[in-house]
């Protein structure tokens, strides 16, 4: 794993340019993608958020590395599933009561 700051939490959004993909609709989830790219080594994130303004401590966040050939056809669609085959990605927010941690495997965006 890099010593870039990207790589190591707590997260902060002035270390990144942030490009918006689009929603996901999956179950009505309307989960927000983007890809950020890291300011200071240049590694592209692909990042999931998703929150459920009737729930308290229901937010969340996934992000895992991608490639910028994977970056250019990514569909909001298909982030959950890219992000479950990483071999390890970021998980985080309200609802992990974390400020992200490394994880692997399914990912529970939905309530």
């Amino acid at each position: 794993m890099s010593d870039c700051r990207c790589f190591n939490p707590p997260f902060d959004y002035q270390d990144y340019d942030t490009s918006p993909v689009g929603t996901d609709m999956t179950n009505g989830r309307y989960g927000e993608v983007t890809l950020k790219t890291c300011k200071h080594c240049g590694t592209i994130w692909l990042n999931y958020h998703v929150e459920y303004e009737s729930y308290t401590a229901s937010g969340r966040w996934f992000r895992g590395p991608i490639s910028r050939a994977d970056a250019t056809k990514m569909a909001p669609e298909s982030a959950i599933a890219y992000l479950e085959r990483l071999p390890w990605y970021f998980a985080g927010g309200s609802y992990f009561r974390s400020c992200g941690e490394r994880w692997s495997g399914p990912i529970h965006a939905d309530l």
